[in-house]
C-alpha cells in the first residue's frame, strides 16, 4: 500500500487511531485474520475450499452478535474447534486442531519483519502500534 499513500503512512495510521479513540468501542468495526490457505505436514489443504468459506463467516457473524463460542489465545479469539459448522464436512479432528493452532514460533518470525516495516516510518510511527506489537510478543513469549 506504501506506494499509493499520498502521504506518510504513519499518519495514515495515526488518522484511523484517533478517529478509534472518538468513537465508542462497541460502535468499531470487528477485525478477523483469516487464513484459508494452511496445508497439513502432508500438504494436503486443510480447509476444505472457497465453497466452504462462508461457515468461516457464519462464525464471524455469530462472534460479533454474541452467539458464537472462542478460544482466547495470544492474537486474539479463534473459533472454539465446535463453534464453526462442518455439517456435511469430513475434516478430521487432527486437520480441524491444526486449523484452528497458533504458530507462535511463526508469529514470533512475523515480528522482526513488522518491527522493519514500522522503522520505514520513522517519527511519523504512532507509538500505540508498537505497543501493540511488544504486546503481541510478550504474549506470544508468555504462551497465552
Amino acid at each position: 500500500m506504501l506506494p499509493f499513500c499520498g502521504y506518510n503512512m504513519g499518519d495514515y495510521l495515526r488518522h484511523w487511531l484517533t478517529i478509534g479513540a472518538k468513537t465508542e468501542a462497541d460502535k468499531l468495526p470487528k477485525i478477523f485474520y483469516v487464513n484459508w490457505f494452511r496445508k497439513s505436514a502432508e500438504g494436503k489443504w486443510l480447509w476444505p475450499g472457497y465453497g466452504d468459506n462462508s461457515r468461516v463467516l457464519k462464525w464471524i457473524y455469530e462472534r460479533v452478535t454474541g452467539n458464537a463460542k472462542a478460544v482466547e489465545t495470544p492474537i486474539g479469539h479463534v473459533p472454539a474447534p465446535e463453534a464453526l459448522d462442518t455439517r456435511g464436512l469430513k475434516i478430521e479432528s487432527r486437520d480441524m486442531t491444526e486449523l484452528l493452532r497458533i504458530d507462535q514460533a511463526g508469529w514470533q518470525n512475523e515480528i522482526t519483519g513488522i518491527r522493519d516495516h514500522y522503522a520505514r516510518l520513522g517519527d511519523h510511527l504512532p507509538a500505540e502500534l508498537l505497543q501493540e506489537l511488544s504486546a503481541l510478543e510478550r504474549r506470544l513469549t508468555q504462551g497465552g
